[in-house]
């Protein structure tokens, strides 16, 4: 059983049976779809899908704070480290690590991933990427980052099986409704989680649309509510 917390657009907390705590794509300060009063007492590692602010904001005062792991593709390690955060986990895709209790797979994702440095420049920031996590109890969870649907998601299926996935859904920067539907016939997970959609009004898809296309379907809709905790 593990617990699970989204923190709003794509940031979520999952709490391992050990207390071990994972942090994905961390964005607290400046996101309006924040919990008000949600509060880390702890993190243990922390998972960076790409560059964007939206996804990597508070990945350094978080690793900082709690001395935590910093997971992330070469070049986003890279610029972690610069950052003054000690314990990056560089890694590329289709490469696998232990990090804590889970095992971490580094998967595609069709994105782009320049980092916005404070001075208004962007610099490369390798590419962008998704996750599949393997719990202590051997269940898989795929995190799909920002990404449109695309056919090597049946790969992923094939190689790991998710039974979760965390899918964004707001159209305009990732993929609608529409491509995410495609995209658990690809991956076929047991539940799929709605992510990145209605932190600004352009990203317009919503976990109901999603529904509604996966009537027939063996995969379910499990729309979560900022902060508050749910078990899997």
């Amino acid at each position: 059983m593990i617990g699970i917390t989204w923190l709003g657009h794509s940031t979520f907390q999952l709490e391992l049976e050990s207390g071990e705590v994972l942090v994905l794509d961390p964005w607290t300060e400046g996101n309006p779809s924040f919990p008000k009063g949600h509060q880390f007492s702890r993190v243990d590692a922390l998972l960076v899908s790409h560059g964007h602010f939206d996804h990597i904001h508070d990945a350094v005062p978080l690793a900082k704070r709690f001395d935590a792991q910093a997971v992330g593709i070469y070049e986003i390690c890279q610029w972690l480290e610069k950052k003054g955060v000690s314990k990056t986990r560089p890694m590329n895709k289709g490469g696998s690590q232990q990090v804590g209790l889970v095992t971490v797979t580094m998967t595609h994702a069709v994105h782009s991933c320049g980092i916005l440095e404070e001075d208004g420049s962007i610099i490369y920031g390798g590419e962008a990427c998704g996750y599949v996590i393997t719990l202590p109890d051997t269940r898989r969870v795929y995190f799909a980052g920002d990404t449109n649907v695309f056919s090597d998601m049946a790969l992923v299926h094939q190689l790991y099986e998710p039974q979760l996935a965390f899918l964004p859904i707001g159209d305009l920067f990732t993929m609608s409704p529409r491509e995410a539907a495609l995209a658990c016939e690809l991956l076929r997970p047991e539940l799929v989680i709605p992510m990145h959609f209605g932190t600004f009004p352009p990203l317009t898809g919503r976990p109901e649309q999603l529904q509604e296309l996966l009537v027939n379907s063996k995969t379910k809709v499990w729309p979560l509510e900022p902060g508050k905790r749910v078990e899997w």
